[in-house]
């Protein structure tokens, strides 16, 4: 039964002669990295904007339309969207993109997965059994990502294989070389603590080397209340940082309420593709981080 459902899979995902390959992207950073790898052949479905929540997407009837007949479905993964993305799926019933199809690809089972939870407990807020899925900030696994990726096209269309892994080469590596370029240019950064909003940022941390100095939400996804406030700001008073880090999709207040209270700056950071003017596509993005934090900063 399985094999049969595979073969199935192949049969729809394989693009037909003189048609384009069709990708769902759910997130901005996936459709960004979808053109690097797939290029002009590729019809490519961004699914949510830089102005959305992937948490609170809902299985909207165009989602699902678009699903129907996408060739390959690329998405964060480690159930950043499980509350719509497992019903949107099923009720395509578009066997390319089904779990366990090579149409369906996440991109957190490629690479490895910080802040993996030792026990779960609703308690603890919005937690991830599998790892904290924001990985997008990170350009060293999301290079590791295109990798895989091009992998992963060659085989749904396997005509234009050598392409995709020719197009995927080539982004990792003007990825690393950017990498590389950046790390020196915020050197002065490393070791420095920033508050953050939400528990977006950690690899970003985990790549320039940052420290958390605490986060406004007392716990993920739930909001900053004034008792929790109050008691960040008399830690701050103890081990000073350098900055307050929200993305434009977090509530402004509580970053400028904390602000107001300890002279820090608010830096705001594009946390995707299209979060801000700058932010066009992914090596735009990591420069507009680096540069944001480093003015920030100053």
């Amino acid at each position: 039964m399985k094999r049969w459902i595979l073969a199935m899979a192949l049969l729809v995902a394989a693009p037909q002669a003189g048609a384009e390959l069709k990708v769902f992207a759910c997130e901005p950073e996936w459709a960004a990295l979808a053109r690097e790898v797939a290029g002009p052949q590729a019809e490519i479905f961004q699914a949510t904007t830089a102005r959305e929540d992937p948490h609170l997407v809902q299985a909207r009837p165009a989602l699902i339309a678009q699903l129907r007949t996408a060739s390959l479905l690329v998405c964060s993964g480690a159930d950043l969207e499980a509350g719509w993305l497992p019903l949107a799926v099923r009720q395509a019933r578009n066997p390319a993109v089904q779990p366990g199809a090579p149409g369906h690809f996440l991109a957190a089972d490629t690479v490895r997965l910080l802040e993996v939870p030792a026990t779960l407990d609703r308690a603890q807020g919005d937690v991830h059994p599998q790892g904290n899925p924001h990985i997008q900030t990170d350009p060293r696994r999301m290079a590791l990502v295109a990798t895989a990726l091009g992998e992963r096209l060659a085989t749904v269309d396997p005509a234009n294989a050598d392409d995709y892994r020719r197009r995927a080469a080539d982004f990792a590596r003007r990825l690393r070389t950017l990498q590389l370029s950046l790390e020196v240019q915020a050197r002065g950064l490393r070791g420095a603590r920033l508050v953050v909003h939400h528990a977006e940022w950690v690899y970003l941390f985990d790549w320039l080397g940052l420290q958390s100095a605490g986060a406004l939400e007392p716990k993920p996804g739930l909001p900053p209340a004034a008792g929790h406030l109050a008691a960040l700001k008399a830690e701050l008073a103890a081990q000073p940082a350098r900055g307050i880090v929200r993305s434009p999709l977090a509530d402004p207040k509580p970053a400028q309420w904390l602000a107001r209270e300890t002279g820090l700056p608010v830096i705001e950071l594009p946390h995707t593709v299209g979060a801000t003017p700058d932010a066009v596509d992914l090596p735009a993005l990591y420069g507009a981080i680096v540069e944001r934090l480093l003015a920030g900063t100053r």
